[in-house]
């Protein structure tokens, strides 16, 4: 934990105390962020108070006194629950604005974890309380310097082994045939020769398949590849060592000598919102103008929609990456939710638009970066139908 940090931008933000809590290691962001065991045997609830100014506070059960020893501050316990109420409200007495992880009407369900019992206790207080999620941003999805150069390394790995996946369909499919789970099973095949590890493996999903954005091939069901076929790669993957970051990318193939002209508009619409969402990014980068994910989301979907394919646009335009592959930071989304949540120096996220029809479904996902003064695309970006 980075108190100095923490506390610095508690006060840019006019926040007089981030508070957090956990019963049951409800709330994992909090173990993360303050560096926490996440083995803790966790029966009874615990609070941790960091001020904006001062030091921080901890409130323990007396039976599991030991588990905030490891953090600063002062320490107080409970056993009964009047004395747990009266304790939270010497923690809070000095404060008026608490962060918690917490999202007005549920917005961001990934960091409105506190419950609502929780909630009314601390409002009962008289105290306003205020989501962390720019916080939690800030402290769980900006990167160091080194997790930058586990990123560039996963995607040295994985643009390699996603051009050689589209040239081992092609042999395959002439060769005797193939489907989509034994290209999955080459892919983690080829992830550990490259020392990378994934949360879910890639998605390899054909003709009406790569219209369902989460489809995931099973042994009993995959389809098999053909001459004709339309083919999705969804592939993230992160370098296995400690505090590695993902590196996700979604390319599309046709096997055969050339794609019909309905796939190719296709294409070429999501390559187009793609790429102006990418620039959306850049500029606002570029001219030190705070940039919100909603807005991103809004330009690419407004150029779908203006090319009439709006309605098979399903889902927010891209999500934020880190040693997770869905990080807690900013998510390119003004669809499953408005995200204001702005986007931070030294994260990373999607842009990867998409249109889906019964037939075939279209995505094209690259990986942004954002610098102090400027965002790049950090791996290579498809320009045209790979022909396989």
């Amino acid at each position: 934990m980075d108190l100095a940090a923490i506390q610095a931008a508690l006060r840019e933000r006019n926040i007089d105390a981030w508070l957090f809590y956990d019963h049951h290691h409800r709330d994992p962001i909090a173990y993360r962020v303050l560096g926490l065991p996440q083995d803790l045997m966790v029966t009874r609830r615990w609070f941790y108070l960091i001020p904006s100014q001062g030091e921080p506070a901890k409130l323990v059960h007396k039976i599991e006194s030991g588990h905030l020893d490891a953090l600063p501050g002062t320490k107080r316990q409970y056993a009964a629950w009047q004395e747990l109420f009266e304790q939270v409200k010497v923690m809070l007495s000095n404060h008026r604005d608490i962060a918690m992880q917490y999202s007005p009407n549920n917005l961001v369900f990934t960091i409105s974890l506190v419950d609502a019992g929780t909630i009314d206790l601390i409002r009962g207080l008289g105290k306003n309380v205020v989501s962390s999620g720019d916080l939690v941003a800030q402290f769980e999805s900006t990167w160091t310097d080194e997790q930058i150069k586990t990123h560039f390394a996963a995607r040295d790995a994985i643009d390699a082994i996603t051009a050689a996946a589209f040239q081992e369909i092609g042999r395959r499919v002439r060769n005797g045939g193939t489907n989509e789970h034994a290209i999955q099973q080459w892919f983690l095949e080829a992830f550990h020769r490259e020392n990378l590890i994934t949360d879910d493996p890639p998605v390899v999903a054909v003709n009406a398949n790569s219209g369902n954005p989460h489809y995931d091939p099973r042994p009993e069901s995959s389809k098999p590849i053909r001459e004709g076929d339309f083919v999705l790669l969804d592939v993230w993957a992160k370098k296995n060592i400690p505090a590695a970051v993902y590196y996700d990318i979604t390319w599309t193939g046709f096997v055969g000598k050339a794609p019909s002209d309905r796939m190719r508009e296709v294409f070429s619409t999501v390559r187009q919102a793609r790429d102006l969402g990418v620039k959306t990014v850049q500029e606002a980068v570029a001219a030190g103008r705070p940039v919100a994910g909603w807005e991103v989301d809004r330009a690419v979907r407004g150029h779908i929609n203006d090319k009439g394919f709006g309605e098979y646009f399903i889902h927010r335009t891209g999500h934020s990456i880190g040693t997770e592959i869905h990080a807690n930071g900013a998510n390119m989304d003004d669809l499953e939710i408005h995200d204001e949540r702005r986007i931070l120096p030294n994260s990373c996220f999607s842009v990867e638009p998409g249109i889906y029809f019964p037939e075939f479904g279209v995505r094209s996902e690259v990986n942004v970066l954002v610098r102090p003064k400027v965002a790049e695309v950090t791996g290579k970006i498809q320009s045209e139908i790979v022909i396989i």
